[in-house]
């Protein structure tokens, strides 16, 4: 049997969301859907990503109050698909 790393397919998805996030961007912007997103676009996805992970979590319980966009949708999947991988490169360097 083959040695599949574990992180190779989480570390695809991640970059998967991250292009899905520019995408909705774009389309929230104003783009045809399906169109591709430019850098600009990614540009605005990266900081919307870092912006997503500086709030405090209980700005994020807003689930609470209301329901969640398409793009908050995408970057609670990505935050979690984040935290993920951190506790795995943890674990492996435990």
């Amino acid at each position: 049997m083959a040695y599949t790393d574990e992180l190779e397919p989480l570390l695809s998805v991640e970059q998967d969301l991250r292009l899905m996030i520019a995408q909705r961007i774009a389309e929230e912007a104003g783009a045809p859907t399906g169109a591709t997103a430019n850098e600009e676009h990614t540009a605005a996805a990266d900081e919307a990503i870092a912006s997503w992970a500086r709030e405090d979590e209980d700005d994020h319980d807003m689930r609470a109050f209301r329901p969640l966009g398409p793009l908050q949708k995408l970057l609670v999947a990505h935050a979690d698909l984040v935290d993920r991988i951190i506790d795995i490169r943890d674990r492996r360097l435990s």
